[in-house]
């Protein structure tokens, strides 16, 4: 993993308790105006399972597995995490690696994918961190992977997901069954903008696109069917005045059923874990859709900690760490650069720094 002395984990974050959901997302909505009533909505969902995130949790089980894998490689590369919107912060994982004697990171987020809010947001808060320590005279080069999305190996183990739960389907029509690939909402504006400035945009939502005529391809061979995969959003938020990406997964249950079919499976591909996304807006908002619908839920877990998506994590720090070292690294479609061209999925609320890139 040379020159890497060090791998930081960095997540979203989560409450972990009743009195911390309302303080978490006003950090994450902070500078977008959005009212308190949106607040108490949301924070509802939270409280709909006892107010604390499965999200902390999952991010501590990664951690480990990623432990594993590089012991499994006779690698001791030492890991640490930090979130954005909670504790452990960022910064503070950060200056516990300095004190361990570590001076250049590998950075790995929770999200695969290329947009604002997906990428180039960990970029800026990463910028935030190593600008807060430096204040303190701690000086730290901190590197972020690609996005990981467009890697075989995250294909992989989608598909592992998908057919060990479409295997509970054996004997139901092809006619029958919908198969839908479920992501986050945002707004048309961040997708047009998602990619490299002065790219053809919508890399957001061409990346999930690909994923899933991938995953559609290469189940109905293992599984000999026929099925067409659909892409479907969740988590909408924000104004309804302004656009977002569409159609909302309980709208295309609707009208799935009046079409009539009977089974549906949701394969959440934008999500790595089961956090609030998952287990609020699919397995509590979606499930009781299909259930007023009559129709059968099957839904497919995210990948997790599965062993194929860890193994392909590692795989893509030592690729990054290859790539710093000047080697060439294994070439794949839609591979993204590891050090970002100016302009790319910029901020639509205005410029600020943002590590790993070329403006």
């Amino acid at each position: 993993m040379q020159p890497y002395d060090a791998l930081v984990l960095v997540g979203f974050g989560g409450p972990e308790a009743p009195g911390e959901v309302i303080p978490f997302l006003r950090r994450v909505t902070a500078g977008r105006a959005v009212p308190d009533e949106r607040l108490a909505e949301v924070a509802r969902h939270y409280h709909h399972v006892g107010g604390r995130s499965p999200i902390n949790d999952q991010n501590r089980a990664l951690l480990a597995a990623l432990r594993a894998e590089l012991d499994a490689r006779g690698d001791d590369l030492p890991v640490f995490w930090g979130n954005r919107n909670s504790a452990p912060w960022l910064a503070d994982a950060l200056r516990e690696a300095y004190a361990a004697g570590h001076r250049r990171l590998v950075a790995v987020t929770t999200s695969a994918y290329a947009c604002y809010s997906s990428c180039r947001q960990y970029r800026e808060n990463l910028a935030d961190a190593v600008a807060e320590l430096a204040v303190d005279g701690v000086e730290l080069t901190v590197d972020k992977i690609a996005p990981y999305a467009p890697r075989p190996g995250f294909a992989h183990a989608n598909l592992e997901r998908l057919v060990g739960s479409m295997r509970v389907l054996d004997g139901t029509p092809d006619e029958q069954i919908a198969l839908l690939f479920v992501t986050h909402s945002i707004p048309t504006g961040m997708d047009r903008t998602s990619g490299p400035g002065g790219g053809a945009g919508e890399l957001y939502r061409r990346q999930h696109l690909a994923l899933a005529a991938t995953l559609t391809e290469q189940s109905n061979r293992i599984l000999r069917r026929q099925l067409v995969g659909e892409l479907v959003f969740c988590s909408r938020s924000g104004s309804p005045a302004q656009p977002w990406l569409e159609p909302d997964v309980n709208d295309r249950l609707g009208q799935l059923a009046e079409a009539g079919i009977g089974t549906v499976v949701l394969a959440p591909v934008g999500f790595v874990s089961d956090h609030m996304e998952v287990v609020y807006d699919l397995d509590t908002e979606a499930a009781a859709t299909a259930g007023r619908l009559g129709m059968r839920l099957v839904r497919v877990p995210t990948v997790g900690t599965l062993p194929t998506f860890v193994h392909d994590l590692v795989d893509a720090v030592a690729d990054r760490a290859g790539e710093a070292r000047g080697e060439p690294v294994a070439d794949f479609p839609g591979r993204m650069p590891s050090v970002c061209a100016p302009g790319c999925c910029r901020n639509p609320r205005g410029a600020r720094p943002a590590l790993c890139g070329r403006d």
